[in-house]
């Protein structure tokens, strides 16, 4: 038996989730909200959490963001009404581990939950990212560059990563906004700015070679210094 968080803000579709995934056996519970369903997430252990991307008060992409940033590894299927990439590729790059739009066939998603069940049976191999001399471990949120740790909050961890992923690729300000403040983010775009030189004064200054580049007009990107 499997112990499942549903989040999800429609009401009857979390029922018959609850429902159909009782009748496999599994142990169910269910919020509404993103807020609620944040809380459950940190404060027990879960085999599986389905996350609509759409909730109240908060987005399922930012309750992913917040498991992800903290080391949690739990196993996690999107659901949403969108049917886009971008919207897609933002899941999968904050580290879900399917994606299923609605309206959904029920058999093929429990199907896609016995997958992710299996996956979870399996210790995942830690998630490290190497370029240069630093390295950034995902599950453990640890950075470091030769070898001397460093210290990054949240949502620089977060950015730190989103360019590790695409390390070589130069990404634009709003593809960096959406990948990383998510597509809800009402703020200014030139936070992105800010948090790129907060990165640099951290991960950059006082070494010989920077690896967070300026692409004029584009955008940004982190490789080795040529």
């Amino acid at each position: 038996m499997a112990r499942i968080l549903i989040v999800e803000d429609e009401t009857s579709i979390a029922r018959v989730l609850a429902l159909e995934l009782e009748h496999e056996g599994h142990q169910a519970v269910t919020a509404e909200a993103g807020d609620e369903g944040l809380t459950l997430a940190e404060s027990d252990s879960w085999d599986l959490l389905l996350l609509d991307v759409m909730l109240p008060e908060r987005s399922g992409i930012d309750i992913l963001r917040r498991l992800r940033s903290r080391g949690d590894s739990t196993p996690v299927i999107m659901l949403t009404a969108r049917d886009t990439v971008p919207d897609k590729v933002s899941g999968l790059d904050q580290g879900a581990n399917d994606y299923v739009t609605k309206p959904f066939d029920m058999e093929e998603l429990l199907a896609r939950v016995r997958a992710c069940l299996r996956q979870g049976d399996t210790a995942a191999a830690p998630e490290v990212f190497t370029v240069a001399d630093l390295t950034a471990n995902v599950q453990t949120h640890q950075v470091t560059r030769a070898d001397q740790p460093i210290e990054l909050t949240p949502r620089e961890f977060d950015l730190l990563i989103c360019l590790l992923r695409n390390k070589d690729i130069v990404l634009t300000r709003d593809q960096l906004l959406h990948h990383v403040w998510g597509f809800d983010y009402a703020g200014e775009t030139n936070i992105v700015d800010v948090y790129i030189r907060y990165l640099r004064q951290k991960i950059d200054r006082g070494y010989t070679s920077a690896l967070i580049q300026t692409v004029r007009g584009v955008g940004y990107v982190l490789r080795e210094a040529t």
